[in-house]
């Protein structure tokens, strides 16, 4: 059982995520509105499209990511992918409940310093080393 103060601080990391959730609520609705799906889970509202979706795989392939995390918002293109990453993804989750409405100009200036330094802006940012390195199993 969560005490108050647990409680407390919980609700004070989803406030503080909360301009990232908000970025992420306009895709998510968009999903819904073709046909996929949402749920709260492990303290994010995921979203996804549903298998045999018109259009899936248009929408799939135009995409440059599996999932992308908004806050508590999570968007993934099919459940069975949510399914592979999701542990990636709350690892984004927290970060945001770290970070706040500072994540995204973070999230950018890594992949920025990665730019300038040669590297790779995804694969190198720091927040997706992180997010590979506390999510495996």
């Amino acid at each position: 059982m969560q005490t108050g103060m647990h409680k407390a601080v919980q609700f004070m990391k989803i406030v503080w995520a909360s301009p990232g959730s908000l970025v992420g609520l306009l895709p998510g609705l968009v999903i819904l509105l073709c046909g996929g799906r949402a749920r709260c889970k492990h303290g994010a509202i995921e979203f996804c499209l549903r298998q045999g979706v018109a259009n899936c795989g248009a929408i799939e392939r135009s995409l440059p990511y599996r999932a992308i995390t908004f806050g508590h918002i999570i968007i993934a293109i099919t459940a069975e992918e949510l399914e592979c990453i999701r542990a990636h993804e709350l690892v984004h989750v927290r970060q945001y409940e770290r970070w706040g409405i500072f994540f995204f100009p973070a999230y950018l200036g890594s992949s920025l310093w990665q730019l300038l330094r040669g590297r790779r802006v995804y694969w190198d940012n720091y927040f997706e080393v992180q997010a590979r390195q506390q999510s495996v199993h």
